[in-house]
């Protein structure tokens, strides 16, 4: 395994470094759609794999809402809901496809079945279960790693997913050591980990990717280009100070469309934009006032108003 960056060096000594591999290593993969696993863990779970150890993929939905693959390659331009089912059963079959080119049985998936684009619904509205189904997955695998989305991740099944999880493993006395990579946006400047591996590894993971069809349809030159960079990680990011401070300044114009909402182990709470809890700064940053709560919390800012574009605007941020 290739380390390289600010995080390289023992784990023992050293916070954020990469987790030692080895044959006792459990590797949780939390994808929230098919080809996630592949294109931002490919040379990890191979690498876990020749180490010896164990890995599991836990898919979140099925990428069935991806509807202009499906217009292309289905030749329709509308898609009911029993077009949706089919290509999720479709996009399905390809991640199994993937796994067995990254050296994995099918045994090793665990599938949800949550809807695509539709995770944050899932959390903001049966948070408590869906937590409590996310733990019970982990504590089925027994991970001593896991690896999850981001938070700062655009795509918004992505952040989520990156809340549910972290919600479900402070549910643990001992939680695992926890990786998280980025699909969709900028990473840090610093304090990552990447890897590379081998030629041999990086034509696995080619394989993998061209299994993911329907996908590579229309967008294989972005996902071609996604896979082929390192992998990029941070190692148990945590804030590095505790604060209520917002990091968003919304335009005022906006501010009737705009819901700011908190999850927590407490629960979910939500306000339009004017009727949340602020205390507003001379310049223009916003301060949450809720009392401390243990555990991590997040706060969310979303807007109702129609948009074409499907990645968060704003996203979600740790308090």
């Amino acid at each position: 395994m290739a380390l390289n960056g600010s995080a390289a060096g023992s784990p023992a000594t050293r916070p954020g470094a990469m987790p030692a591999i080895s044959g006792q290593t459990r590797l949780l993969v939390v994808a929230p759609h098919p080809d996630d696993e592949t294109i931002a863990t490919g040379m990890l779970i191979q690498q876990v794999r020749a180490a010896g150890g164990e890995v599991g993929i836990l898919l979140l939905t099925s990428g069935d809402n991806n509807p202009w693959p499906q217009r292309w390659l289905e030749r329709r331009v509308w898609i009911g809901a029993a077009d949706r089912q089919r290509w999720g059963r479709r996009r399905h079959g390809e991640v199994l496809q993937a796994l067995q080119c990254l050296g994995l049985p099918i045994e090793a998936l665990q599938f949800l079945g949550w809807p695509d684009m539709g995770v944050t619904d899932v959390l903001l509205h049966s948070g408590e279960a869906a937590v409590a189904t996310l733990a019970g997955a982990i504590d089925r695998f027994r991970p001593t790693l896991v690896a999850l989305p981001a938070l700062g991740d655009r795509h918004p099944d992505h952040g989520s997913a990156h809340v549910i999880v972290r919600l479900a493993l402070a549910r643990q006395a001992k939680p695992p050591q926890q990786l998280t990579y980025l699909v969709h946006g900028q990473a840090p400047a610093s304090g990552v980990i990447e890897i590379s591996g081998t030629p041999e590894q990086a034509g696995s993971k080619h394989a993998a990717l061209a299994a993911h069809r329907s996908q590579m349809a229309l967008s294989g030159a972005r996902m071609r280009r996604l896979a082929a960079r390192p992998e990029r990680y941070v190692a148990d990011a945590v804030p590095s100070e505790a604060t209520p401070v917002l990091p968003w300044k919304p335009p005022a114009w906006m501010e009737p469309w705009l819901r700011l909402s908190v999850v927590s182990a407490a629960g979910t709470l939500s306000w339009r934009w004017r009727e949340a809890p602020l205390k507003r700064h001379s310049d223009g940053t916003c301060q949450l006032t809720l009392p401390v709560a243990a555990g991590p919390r997040f706060v969310r800012l979303a807007s109702s108003l129609p948009a074409l574009w499907i990645f968060d605007h704003w996203g979600w941020c740790e308090l």
